[in-house]
C-alpha cells in the first residue's frame, strides 16, 4: 500500500485574463472532449517519506484516547483541549518537519516545472491548431475559387451551346415555315393542272386525243404530288427535330439553372469569413453526405448534355439543308414541268390554229364546188328538160308518117333519121341522166364535207378555246402567293 502513487488536484486555469490556457478553455465550449484531463500526479511519494512518517495499523478511536477511551462513550467524549499533551506526547520531530517541508518543495518545483511544460505544449498546441485551421480554411476557400472557375467555366459553354441551340432552332422554324408555304403553294398549281385535265376532257370528237399537253399535264401532276410527299416528308422530320433540339435546350437550360444556383451558393461560401453573419453551429453536419455525383461524373453530366445539343444542332443544320435542296429540287422540277406544260399547249394551239386555217381554206373551196355542181346539176336538169321538145318532135313526126298509104309507105332516109334521131336524144338523155345522177351524188358528198369540216372547225375552235382561253389563261403565270412566295420566288440553279 505504501508503493502505490495518489492522484493528485485537477489542473485548473487561471482565472488571468493574460493565461492562454483560459483563452482556450474559453473557446472549448462546443466540443465534447476537453484538451486538458484528470491525470494521476506526477511526484509520488518517495520511499523516505514513507518510512518517516508513522503507520496506524489499528485506526479504532478509543484506543488512541489513552485510559479515558475505556470508559468515555464515543458519542459523549468531552469537548476540552490540553495544550500539555503536544509538549508531552509529540507527533513528530523537527527532522520530520524538515522533511515534509523539503518533500514539499521539491514537489511544487515539480509540478510547476510540469505546469510550465503543460503551458508551453499547449501554446505551441493553440499555435498549431490556429495555424491548421487558417491553412485548412484558406484551402477550402482557394478550393471553392477553383470550384466556380469550373461552374463558371461550364455555365458559359452551356449559355453558349443555349444560344447557338436557339438560334438553330429559329432558323429551322424559320425553314419549316418556308416549306408548310412552299407545301400550301403547290396546292394552286396542282389544281390548275387537274383543272386543266378536266377541261380538256371537254373536247369533241377527234380532238380528244392523248397528245402531248395531255402527257405533260399528267406529268405535271404527278410532280406536284411527288414533290408534295417530299415536302410533308421533310416537315415531319422537321417537327421531330425540333422537339429533339427543345428536349436538348430544355436539358441544357436545367443544367445552367443548376449550376447558376450551385454557383452563387459558392460564392457566397468563398466569401464567408468567420467575422461573417449568419454563421453558426451545425451538428453531425460533417456526417452528412448527400451527394451524387464525383467531379468525373459532374462534368461528363454537363459533356453529355453539350455532345447532345451538339449532335441535334448538326442534324439540325442537315435537315436544313436539305430542305433546301428540296425546296429547290421541287421549284426546278415543278417550273420546267410547268414551261414544259405550256411549251406543249402552245405548240398544240399552234397546230390547231394551222389545222383550223386549212379546214376553213377546204371549207371555202368545198363551198365553191358545192356551188359549181349545184349550177351543174340545174345545167343537166335544164339540159334534160331541153330534150323533150326535140324528142316529141321526132316522135310526132314518126308518128305523123306511120300514117300514109300504100306504097308511100316507104322506108326511106327520112324514116331512118328520124329513128336515128329519136335513138340519139333518148341517148343523150340517158347520159344526161347518168350525169346528173353522178353530179347529184357528188354534190351530196360535198354537202357531207362541208358538214365534217364545218363539224370539224367547230371541233378545232372548240379545243382552241379551251387551250388557249381557259387552260392558258389560268396558267399566264406562275399560280403562288405574291405576298409570301418563299419557294418559287427562291433563284433556280
Amino acid at each position: 500500500m505504501a508503493d502505490e502513487s495518489k492522484p493528485s488536484e485537477v489542473i485548473t486555469c487561471l482565472k488571468d485574463q493574460g493565461c492562454p490556457l483560459n483563452r482556450l478553455c474559453e473557446g472549448m465550449a462546443y466540443y465534447d472532449s476537453p484538451h486538458i484531463v484528470r491525470t494521476r500526479s506526477a511526484t509520488p511519494l518517495t520511499p523516505e517519506m514513507t518510512k518517516i512518517l508513522p503507520y496506524v495499523s489499528d485506526k479504532t478511536i478509543s484506543r488512541h484516547l489513552g485510559s479515558y477511551g475505556k470508559s468515555m462513550d464515543l458519542g459523549h467524549a468531552r469537548n476540552f483541549f490540553n495544550n500539555a499533551t503536544r509538549t508531552v506526547y509529540s507527533r513528530y520531530s523537527p527532522h520530520d518537519w524538515s522533511l515534509a517541508n523539503t518533500m514539499h518543495f521539491s514537489t511544487s518545483e515539480k509540478e510547476r516545472s510540469f505546469a510550465e511544460r503543460l503551458r508551453a505544449d499547449a501554446w505551441r498546441a493553440v499555435k498549431e491548431t490556429d495555424a491548421r485551421t487558417r491553412n485548412r480554411q484558406t484551402d477550402v476557400t482557394k478550393k471553392l475559387g477553383e470550384r466556380l472557375f469550373d461552374i463558371s467555366f461550364w455555365k458559359g459553354e452551356l449559355t453558349n451551346e443555349i444560344n447557338a441551340l436557339s438560334i438553330e432552332s429559329d432558323n429551322l422554324k424559320e425553314y419549316r415555315r418556308m416549306l408548310e408555304k412552299a407545301l400550301g403553294d403547290s396546292a394552286n398549281p396542282l389544281h390548275i393542272a387537274e383543272e386543266c385535265l378536266i377541261q380538256r376532257e371537254k373536247r369533241q370528237g377527234i380532238d380528244l386525243v392523248n397528245d402531248e399537253v395531255e402527257k405533260a399535264l399528267i406529268k405535271e401532276v404527278e410532280v406536284i404530288k411527288r414533290c408534295q410527299a417530299r415536302m410533308k416528308k421533310n416537315l415531319d422530320k422537321a417537327f421531330v427535330q425540333l422537339k429533339m433540339n427543345r428536349a436538348a435546350q430544355h436539358a441544357l437550360e436545367i443544367d445552367a439553372k443548376d449550376k447558376t444556383h450551385a454557383q452563387n451558393l459558392d460564392d457566397r461560401m468563398q466569401q464567408l469569413r468567420n467575422s461573417s453573419a449568419g454563421i453558426g453551429f451545425v451538428p453531425g453536419i460533417e456526417n452528412v453526405d448527400n451527394t451524387i455525383t464525383m467531379p468525373e461524373s459532374w462534368a461528363r453530366y454537363t459533356q453529355e448534355n453539350i455532345a447532345r445539343s451538339q449532335k441535334e444542332r448538326a442534324d439540325s443544320e442537315r435537315l436544313r439543308g436539305l430542305i433546301d435542296t428540296c425546296l429547290r429540287q421541287c421549284a426546278n422540277e415543278m417550273w420546267n414541268n410547268f414551261n414544259a406544260v405550256n411549251n406543249a399547249f402552245n405548240t398544240r394551239i399552234r397546230e390547231t390554229i394551222d389545222t383550223r386555217n386549212k379546214l376553213q381554206a377546204h371549207l371555202q373551196k368545198t363551198m365553191q364546188e358545192i356551188f359549181d355542181m349545184e349550177r351543174n346539176v340545174s345545167l343537166l336538169r335544164k339540159s334534160i328538160q331541153d330534150k323533150e321538145y326535140p324528142m316529141k318532135v321526132a316522135q310526132t313526126r314518126l308518128d305523123e308518117r306511120t300514117r300514109r298509104i300504100n306504097v308511100e309507105l316507104c322506108n326511106d332516109l327520112v324514116m331512118k333519121s328520124l329513128q336515128h334521131e329519136v335513138s340519139e336524144i333518148r341517148d343523150s338523155v340517158r347520159i344526161l341522166r347518168e350525169r346528173l345522177k353522178s353530179s347529184e351524188l357528188a354534190l351530196a358528198r360535198l354537202m357531207k364535207t362541208k358538214a365534217a369540216l364545218e363539224h370539224d372547225i367547230s371541233v378545232k375552235e372548240n379545243s382552241l378555246r379551251i387551250d388557249s382561253s381557259v387552260c392558258m389563261g389560268m396558267r399566264k403565270g406562275f399560280p403562288m402567293d405574291p405576298k409570301v412566295g418563299p419557294i418559287f420566288q427562291m433563284p433556280i440553279c
